[in-house]
């Protein structure tokens, strides 16, 4: 496929636009980049619209963790209304060069749940992006909300995240396990704050739900330029 057809765009669906090299990667074996994840997160806004959740695009994720300025970073974050949310997901890339667009091999998910005041990390690949989500962790702490809280925020690493059995599926594992928590999150509003998402994602994330994710995300985006 040459380089103008592979850029053609098919579908433009909230703020995301996809191109036709996107169906190649979702029709093969390959690593998400940042337009599917963010197609994927704005399916699932639209599909849980609750005020109380926010999925954040890759490029803002990216942007919050790697912000050599404070300051920059509160005119920055103040538009996303965090203290409004009470559940927060974070991709998380191991992408550390601000100068590349789309750089980076790995994704894992950081998650904030207010009712625990904590930020978990969910990571296929044996804890390879901890370094990232703790920068990222941060970063954002102090912007969830009341400060004597944002100062009491935890951090903790899902040792029991279900890990991936190739080096090419860490995306999906974020989508499943996003969408995982936001039905979790959608069923639990009377649950204790400490009975948290970790038990279904244990169930409801493995390597053939994954495998399924794929060929589910590529579908829905069929679904949708067939109506355009």
């Amino acid at each position: 496929m040459g380089k103008s057809a592979a850029d053609e765009k098919i579908l433009s669906y909230n703020d995301v636009v996809l191109r036709r090299s996107d169906l190649e990667i979702l029709s093969g074996p390959y690593y998400l980049n940042d337009r599917i994840i963010e197609f994927y997160f704005s399916f699932l806004s639209s599909t849980h619209a609750s005020q109380d959740i926010l999925l954040v695009p890759p490029s803002i994720a990216f942007w919050m963790t790697n912000c050599p300025d404070v300051g920059g970073l509160k005119d920055f974050v103040e538009p996303l209304k965090l203290p409004d949310k009470k559940l927060v997901i974070f991709p998380v890339n191991d992408n550390d060069d601000v100068s590349v667009a789309e750089g980076g091999s790995h994704w894992s998910l950081l998650a904030y749940y207010r009712s625990a005041y904590v930020f978990v990390h969910h990571d296929s690949s044996r804890q390879m992006n901890k370094s990232n989500a703790m920068r990222l962790f941060k970063s954002v702490a102090g912007f969830m909300g009341d400060p004597s809280s944002a100062c009491n925020a935890k951090y903790l690493e899902c040792i029991d995240t279900p890990q991936q059995v190739n080096g090419y599926d860490c995306g999906l594992y974020v989508t499943a396990t996003a969408r995982t928590i936001c039905c979790w999150h959608e069923s639990s509003q009377n649950k204790d704050a400490t009975d948290l998402w970790f038990s279904a994602v244990k169930e409801q994330v493995n390597p053939s739900v994954v495998s399924e994710m794929r060929k589910e995300i590529l579908g829905l985006i069929k679904d949708l330029m067939a109506k355009e």
